[in-house]
């Protein structure tokens, strides 16, 4: 399968392209689902034999952005894969009944950035101490926390076209 043929599948599923340098990132594919989609775009991932490598958090404000990377052995492709969070309420559904190697992925997650995974049958502290309650060592404090698009340009809001902004004189 080719590259093009993973790129167009991945679309067809609900997953937005983002631009890439593989020289620069290492990922072939660099794709953003919304929640509702995350599934559907996981299970095309499954069906056309990549792996599950890991999975991770950015904490930003307003968002929080889970960040899962997939490699596809034969043909060697790598994708990226972000979706976005309420940082208030960060809930997923989870896909470890796609891939069972994520529940791990996923308690990790739960543990340092308190991510719920909707459907995980044990969300149980996997690194943390049992009696930990909620503390979520990689999240950030209100004074430390940035804006998505400063730690990631790619999310940052798109910047005003020359002109378009008007003096105070005018209407």
């Amino acid at each position: 399968m080719s590259l093009d043929e993973i790129r167009s599948a991945l679309e067809a599923a609900g997953a937005a392209m983002n631009d890439t340098d593989y020289a620069r990132s290492g990922t072939h594919l660099d794709i953003t689902a919304s929640a509702d989609k995350l599934r559907d775009v996981v299970q095309l991932l499954r069906d056309r034999e990549f792996l599950i490598e890991d999975l991770t958090a950015v904490d930003a404000s307003p968002e929080m952005m889970a960040l899962y990377h997939f490699n596809r052995v034969e043909g060697g492709c790598r994708v990226t894969l972000r979706t976005l969070t309420d940082r208030n309420a960060p809930e997923l559904p989870t896909i470890q009944d796609i891939y069972p190697g994520a529940n791990w992925h996923e308690r990790e997650a739960h543990d340092f950035f308190g991510l719920v995974f909707a459907g995980h049958p044990d969300l149980s502290p996997l690194i943390l101490p049992e009696d930990s309650g909620d503390l979520r060592p990689l999240r950030k404090s209100e004074e430390k926390l940035k804006a998505l698009g400063e730690v990631i340009p790619l999310f940052a809001p798109p910047a005003p076209e020359a002109g378009a902004e008007k003096s105070e004189g005018e209407a």
